[in-house]
């Protein structure tokens, strides 16, 4: 029962995989800057790809790398058909990554609620 599941996943990473090659290699637009690749999601029918990019640079050149990648993902799309030969060649779609930056405000509340902890004495 998972095998889609497992080909979805499959599919995914080795568009991943291949993404950031094809990114590191042949993609000369100057407005990418340094982006991670962070997640890739196929859609069931695999006919869309959703790429979740992000970087360590701020949004401004966040911002000007995803509009890079949505005006190169047509280049992007035909060189990972010659690279991975898939009856359907997914859509690309890039999407800002905001997961850091979610991930960094959960961490900073936890540590203002056990510093709050530490200021209260435990009542037993």
């Amino acid at each position: 029962m998972n095998a889609p599941f497992q080909r979805s996943r499959r599919i995914a990473d080795q568009l991943q995989k291949e993404l950031a090659d094809l990114l590191r290699r042949e993609f000369k637009d100057p407005r990418l800057g340094m982006v991670t690749l962070t997640e890739v999601q196929v859609s069931a029918d695999y006919s869309h790809a959703k790429i979740y990019v992000s970087t360590l640079l701020g949004a401004d050149s966040l911002q000007q790398s995803l509009q890079a990648l949505q005006e190169g993902a047509l280049f992007l799309r035909r060189q990972l058909g010659r690279r991975m030969r898939l009856r359907t060649m997914p859509q690309l779609h890039f999407i800002e990554d905001n997961l850091p930056d979610r991930a960094l405000a959960l961490t900073s509340l936890i540590d203002e609620a056990i510093a709050a902890d530490a200021h209260h004495p435990s009542q037993s």
